[in-house]
């Protein structure tokens, strides 16, 4: 019986196994995998730039997943909580800047603006925080600057239209805001707790390498295909049509929901559109796509996130042109 017991509740097989077994057949046939590829040459334009792209990122997702683990692990929201004033508005200005102090993925940022509102700060300034945090940290803005070289003004623009894009939805929000919005009753979970903080990073860090590691190979192969299969009139039209080339961007960025510390190089990829487009790609990205607006609903509830996101996605792709303009110095 007790062996029945112990077969029952043995291992399973988990995502970390599946990913390991890959990498283990990648390995195990990769010769096989080069003479295929290499017989096609579209293929092998598409595998270089997915190398390329995947290879520069993966650094920056990795410190950004270990960073983000121990803040997970070690400091409590309580911590936040502290610095920031009590005024609404006048939190909501600090929060903006605050967000630099977690390094992480918008996916790490939901929880703890959750945390944040549980624990008593102004929901305007939670949701600041939210937008501020994966957008602005110095993971992804070093990431940006590396994936745009001799261009130091995409980092300064892309911090200016995502800190700009925090602050009037936080601004917007504690002005037209309802709580009762926010339907959602959230269980409350800490940090604190009797088990390991060890263990706490451990699985936070595993969690979000997963999560934002599946998703830089969606990006990446994205970008392969972008290049292999978009003709170059497309991209050619696009240029010359401003307006449009950003509206495709942005949606873009909704669509294939990157994480922000490997966006940049997804971005740099598509170097066959100005600079402007983009950027718009670069700050839409961290404040809305499909997984965050699925994790918004399931945090906060559908009424909140059915409001937040349209207005974050218009609010953002505004701030961002604005950003370029100034920054950028206009159409580029």
């Amino acid at each position: 019986m007790m062996g029945l017991v112990h077969a029952a509740t043995g291992p399973r097989l988990t995502s970390m196994h599946v990913f390991g077994a890959l990498l283990v057949a990648a390995l195990l046939f990769r010769h096989s995998l080069i003479g295929f590829v290499n017989s096609f040459p579209t293929l092998q334009t598409a595998a270089t730039v997915f190398t390329g792209v995947f290879v520069q990122a993966t650094p920056f997702l990795v410190l950004g997943v270990l960073i983000s683990g121990a803040i997970a692990a070690f400091v409590s929201p309580r911590v936040l909580r502290a610095v920031l004033p009590r005024r609404e508005s006048v939190a909501v200005g600090v929060a903006g800047p605050a967000g630099a102090a977690l390094p992480g993925c918008e996916c790490g940022a939901v929880p703890v603006a959750r945390r944040l509102m549980e624990q008593g700060v102004p929901s305007a300034a939670a949701l600041t925080f939210l937008l501020s945090a994966p957008a602005i940290n110095p993971v992804v803005l070093v990431a940006t600057a590396v994936a745009f070289p001799g261009e130091p003004a995409m980092v300064v623009a892309r911090l200016a239209g995502s800190l700009a894009t925090a602050l009037v939805m936080g601004w917007v929000w504690s002005r037209f805001g309802r709580t009762e919005w926010i339907t959602a009753r959230l269980n409350h979970h800490d940090t604190d707790t009797g088990g390991s903080r060890w263990v706490v990073f451990a699985e936070s860090a595993r969690h979000d390498l997963l999560q934002a590691g599946s998703y830089l190979v969606l990006g990446a192969a994205a970008a392969a295909a972008l290049h292999v299969l978009v003709p170059s009139w497309i991209y050619e039209h696009l240029a010359g049509q401003m307006l449009l080339a950003i509206l495709v961007m942005a949606l873009l960025a909704v669509v294939l929901a990157l994480c922000s510390e490997a966006d940049a190089f997804v971005a740099a990829s598509i170097s066959m559109l100005p600079l402007l487009p983009r950027l718009v790609f670069l700050v839409v990205g961290p404040a809305v796509d499909v997984k965050l607006i699925a994790m918004q609903a399931g945090s906060f509830g559908r009424a909140f996130t059915v409001r937040f996101a349209p207005l974050t996605f218009v609010v953002a792709v505004l701030c961002a042109c604005v950003a370029g303009y100034l920054v950028l110095g206009g159409v580029r």
